[in-house]
């Protein structure tokens, strides 16, 4: 008994582990566009484009993970709350 595993709590760690990595693909993603729209305009290099595009999917295929997870996160700080 002392070294069972509790499936909630583990996947409880799982969900925590799994919303820091969504935060961070996004905080990635965003620098991306970033980058991307402080090139010249005229001059932006495909693989910024690529880059951006990237890390977008990575972040949208971690957040369909997580809705079928049903996984939730904290607010962000961005969000205006009435």
């Amino acid at each position: 008994m002392l070294f069972k595993s509790d499936p909630q709590r583990m996947r409880k760690i799982g969900n925590r582990q799994l919303m820091q990595l969504i935060y961070a693909t996004k905080d990635s993603w965003n620098q991306a566009r970033e980058t991307e729209q402080a090139v010249y305009e005229g001059h932006v290099d495909s693989e910024l484009t690529d880059r951006t595009k990237l890390q977008e999917c990575k972040y949208m295929y971690l957040y369909q993970w997580a809705r079928k997870r049903k996984a939730h996160g904290h607010l962000n700080d961005g969000v205006i709350q009435h």
